[in-house]
């Protein structure tokens, strides 16, 4: 197993989206972490109703809303966050996955290249494990209101990526 089947192998909810770029896999991957975390005003305004700060890049933004970076390889990036009042703020890898055995809602989210014969597949997938049933039926009321938009955010940011947007320093 690599990248996050092996942070989170087993999940209740799923989400995934890709395109195809025309470099090659590792240069797709620095696009991605570089790309803008809101490529454009309607992601930026999805943002600030949900109360985050647009800014930076992909790979600033998810860190500084929360996320453990998990691995980060030429071709894989994932990160983790676990939503649990008995959960501390999670400094590395080894405290996400020792902190994932308590209840509460563990996501993970990947960006990953993978080469094709004339360029790269980028896709960025979503996984989310509840640990206890209430925890999952609360996240899924949830997720029937915010996961559409979450969807319409990763597709904006695959575009964002393939127009060759760059965050601003």
């Amino acid at each position: 197993m690599a990248g996050i089947d092996e942070w989170l192998p087993s999940y209740q909810i799923r989400t995934r989206h890709e395109i195809t770029l025309n470099v090659p896999a590792e240069e797709a991957m620095t696009k991605a972490l570089a790309a803008p975390a809101a490529p454009d005003r309607l992601v930026r305004l999805l943002f600030r109703v949900r109360g985050l700060r647009p800014e930076g890049s992909l790979a600033h933004f998810i860190a500084a809303n929360g996320f453990t970076l998990l691995v980060r390889t030429g071709t894989s990036y994932v990160a983790g966050i676990i939503v649990s009042p008995r959960v501390p703020v999670l400094e590395n890898a080894a405290e996400w996955r020792a902190a994932g055995r308590l209840a509460g809602v563990r996501a993970a989210v990947e960006f990953r290249a993978v080469p094709l014969e004339d360029g790269s597949r980028l896709t960025t997938e979503t996984r989310v494990a509840a640990g206890s049933v209430f925890a999952l039926l609360a996240f899924r009321l949830y997720w029937l209101f915010v996961g559409p938009f979450s969807s319409l955010i990763r597709r904006r940011w695959l575009r964002g990526i393939r127009d060759g947007r760059v965050a601003a320093a």
